[in-house]
């Protein structure tokens, strides 16, 4: 199984403690001694499941948005966006458990415009303020590879995306892979958020959202958006 590379310390810790356990209950085959390496036995093993990094595949195009992330939908709805979409948009809000895969992917090919990272505050992921006031990096893609986004003709401007990575609880840990001026590719790989989060997709108002509260995602499979005509 593929591992994400920024999970190798976390799992070479968690086997050293747990093969260091396991080697004293064999020495002292004690209960409470047995008991601590079986918990970190099965420890160990999450943490290589959550830092799992599978190869995606899926419906391609410029006429679609594909998911971002791994998780459940916990919001659809419109809001501000002044920093990049420039006004009102339609945010897809999809949360993180513990047990989904945490690798983020680019829901669009295009050339990232602007970057944004805010240090922010550590409340659970899941609530709706999270996305103004927690940790998160912030992408915002725009027209074709290689275009600055000032020079975006108005039918690719109309296609913008931004994408936040938003932390949770515990610390900060977000990786973002892309810059500024970083041709992306849709499908392929934009960072990973550890140990449970969110992942927000802003549009513009005008994209036609194929996907309501409580739907299942899966990052560089799921279509979570599909362009009007108007907008291709």
């Amino acid at each position: 199984m593929k591992v994400a590379r920024e999970g190798y310390m976390f799992i070479g810790l968690a086997a050293f403690a747990a093969g260091a356990a396991i080697a004293r209950a064999a020495a002292h085959p004690e209960a409470p001694r047995i008991a601590l390496a079986a918990v970190l036995f099965v420890l160990a093993a999450w943490v290589v499941a959550f830092f799992r990094d599978p190869e995606r595949d899926g419906e391609r195009g410029p006429g679609v948005v594909i998911a971002p992330a791994d998780g459940r939908v916990v919001f659809v709805g419109p809001v501000d966006e002044p920093a990049f979409i420039g006004g009102t948009a339609t945010r897809v809000s999809i949360f993180m458990s513990v047990f989904n895969v945490h690798v983020n992917r680019y829901p669009i090919t295009g050339t990232v415009a602007y970057a944004h990272y805010n240090r922010g505050r550590f409340m659970s992921a899941a609530r709706d303020k999270a996305s103004l006031e927690n940790e998160q990096m912030s992408l915002g893609i725009a027209g074709p590879p290689g275009v600055p986004a000032d020079a975006l003709p108005a039918s690719s401007a109309d296609r913008r995306v931004l994408v936040r990575q938003i932390a949770g609880l515990i610390a900060r840990r977000i990786v973002t892979y892309g810059g500024v001026g970083d041709a992306v590719v849709q499908g392929e790989r934009l960072g990973l958020i550890r140990f449970g989060s969110r992942v927000d997709v802003f549009l513009p108002p005008d994209a036609r959202i194929a996907v309501v509260v409580g739907d299942r995602t899966a990052a560089g499979m799921t279509v979570v958006a599909r362009w009007t005509e108007a907008a291709r």
